[in-house]
């Protein structure tokens, strides 16, 4: 397995993003192409014991920040760690793309020089979260803000795939988020997404509520991307400022710490359950070849994670079996017509 690195995306490239690789190197037994200015790259490494042992690195002279327009990618910025590495996937060099920098310029770059798989409309940020009973996944988070009906069907069926194969979740749920569970909430855009799920033959539970949605609501929670931004933003802090909370509690006195040494254990494990590091980012589900997003904020240990996940989505076919289904579907339509 074979995965190429944005060494220079997000905020903590590349010392964080370079450990990281290491460490999946070393974990994982991943071969790993680090793209992004070479000379800096051999000196971050040199400055910090990092082993470039299982590693290639690809120059590029460019870096595209958080500050960019989306649209540099293919303009001025098309020489940056993150072009190139698009384009080292597109050609075969490696088996999958992972990035921790500016999410508008990755989809953007990877619709334009990955290019969708066939018959898909748009592709879409697909985070996993943890939820009460294990975990969800949210699609669209962010790559596209205006959706249309038959794009947020689709995101169904796409995300429905990756939650049973890589996942592995038996038969996921897919549910809508809207701010009522009736067919009938909603803007124009979820009355027709609900009734194109409904005919689907997803295993559609219908509308699920914002608070529903980390108790179990739904497997798959599908949703245009401003709306599933804000959802996963709002979600994230809410979960920091909780356990922040918790720890006031418990860190008051002598008797709840005491309290919190006696249930350290179980302490370590919720915290490792509710850890966004532990899912480390997101596919961009739709592309031809596997391209994952890191948190822009990602640590060596996020990234790790963002391409275990980007390996599993490989050895699991995703692309071939989303491809499949919708030419399944395709066909399905024209044999209607």
């Amino acid at each position: 397995m074979k995965i190429i690195v944005d060494a220079f995306g997000g905020d903590n490239a590349p010392l964080e993003i370079m450990k990281g690789a290491e460490i999946a190197v070393r974990e994982l037994g991943y071969e790993m192409i680090l793209v992004g200015n070479q000379e800096v790259i051999e000196k971050v490494a040199a400055e910090n014991s990092i082993s470039l042992d299982g590693m290639e690195v690809v120059h590029a002279d460019d870096v595209i920040t958080m500050e960019d327009a989306p649209t540099s990618i293919m303009k001025s910025k098309k020489e940056s760690s993150m072009a190139k590495g698009l384009r080292l996937l597109k050609e075969g060099k490696g088996d999958a793309f992972v990035s921790a920098g500016n999410s508008g310029a990755l989809a953007v770059g990877a619709t334009l020089i990955v290019r969708r798989i066939q018959g898909v409309k748009r592709c879409a940020f697909a985070p996993v979260i943890p939820k009460d009973k294990g975990y969800f996944m949210l699609m669209d988070s962010g790559a596209n803000v205006e959706c249309r009906p038959e794009m947020l069907r689709q995101f169904g069926v796409m995300g429905s795939i990756y939650m049973k194969n890589v996942m592995t979740v038996h038969n996921p749920r897919v549910g809508l988020a809207n701010i009522g569970v009736e067919p009938t909430k909603g803007t124009e855009l979820y009355q027709e997404a609900y009734k194109l799920l409904k005919a689907s033959n997803l295993n559609f539970v219908g509308n699920v509520e914002a608070r529903e949605i980390p108790l179990d609501g739904a497997d798959v929670i599908v949703a245009d991307g401003f709306t599933g931004n804000i959802i996963i933003k709002f979600y994230e802090g809410m979960a920091k400022a909780l356990f922040g909370k918790f720890k006031e509690v418990l860190m008051k006195n002598a008797k709840t710490k005491i309290a919190a040494m006696m249930i350290k254990p179980e302490l370590k494990a919720l915290k490792k359950q509710s850890d966004y590091k532990e899912y480390g980012g997101a596919p961009l589900i739709g592309i031809s070849k596997p391209v994952f997003k890191a948190h822009g904020s990602a640590d060596a240990k996020t990234f790790k994670n963002a391409v275990r996940l980007a390996g599993e989505y490989v050895k699991r076919n995703v692309v071939e079996l989303i491809t499949s289904e919708i030419k399944s579907e395709k066909d399905s339509e024209e044999e209607d017509n």
